[in-house]
């Protein structure tokens, strides 16, 4: 069966025009609540204290929903570290990146999923599905360790991609501890900025942006080895 036999010329253009819809509504949303900040992150913290003892439940789910709205996860983690310590809010900021993960990824393959799949053709799509089945799980972990890529939009990229939730959550859990220490830790030392924590949390940060780097330069590598091996056979000649 070929690309066309499953995604007519005819049925193809809704899921595309869908997709990019959704791509277009993504990336204003991340304009307006990362760059923008039209939310008031410390005024979500002071209510979330508020709530006493229940606080750390309310933390990871408020912001593992923040988290799907883009607002920088760097920010709820220090917020987290100022409320709960290094060691309580590293697992509550952990809590809420594995809650984001799935939100985003949820809502990525159920908006995305088909026009991925329309914009891919069906030969492409089940080898990405085949691809995902092998290395899925390793490919989100490796994505939280590189720098500077938002987990939020990568994780509604996996989603639209087809990367099955358990996938999703054990990697983001996996590759996000790094991070998820660094981050809360700074914002437990934020009135000491010269504690010994603080340095323990910058010198982690700085390994795990090495190894990141690293790691996206060889699995791209791999992906072009794996895509030019695998690479659709030229269409016959029509008689």
């Amino acid at each position: 069966m070929t690309d066309s036999d499953e995604f007519p010329g005819t049925n193809r253009r809704p899921h595309i025009l869908r997709l990019i819809a959704f791509a277009l509504f993504l990336f204003g949303l991340f304009y307006l609540v990362a760059i923008a900040r039209i939310i008031d992150v410390d005024d979500i913290r002071a209510a979330v204290a508020a709530t006493g003892p229940a606080a750390p439940l309310a933390y990871v789910v408020v912001s593992a929903g923040l988290g799907a709205l883009f607002v920088p996860g760097p920010i709820l983690a220090a917020g987290s570290g100022v409320l709960f310590g290094p060691v309580l809010g590293t697992f509550v900021t952990l809590g809420a990146t594995v809650g984001t993960a799935v939100v985003a990824s949820l809502i990525g393959r159920r908006a995305g999923r088909a026009g991925a799949r329309a914009l891919l053709g069906a030969q492409r799509s089940d080898r990405l599905d085949r691809q995902i089945e092998r290395g899925g799980l390793w490919a989100v972990v490796g994505q939280r360790f590189v720098p500077g890529l938002s987990d939020a939009l990568a994780s509604y990229a996996f989603g639209a991609f087809g990367v099955p939730l358990w996938q999703m959550a054990a990697g983001a859990f996996i590759g996000s501890v790094p991070r998820a220490f660094v981050y809360t830790a700074l914002g437990a030392s934020i009135s000491d900025l010269s504690a010994p924590l603080a340095y323990t949390a910058i010198g982690v940060w700085c390994v795990t942006a090495i190894a990141g780097a690293f790691a996206a330069h060889r699995g791209y590598r791999s992906w072009r080895r794996s895509h030019d091996s695998g690479a659709d056979p030229a269409p016959e000649q029509a008689p």
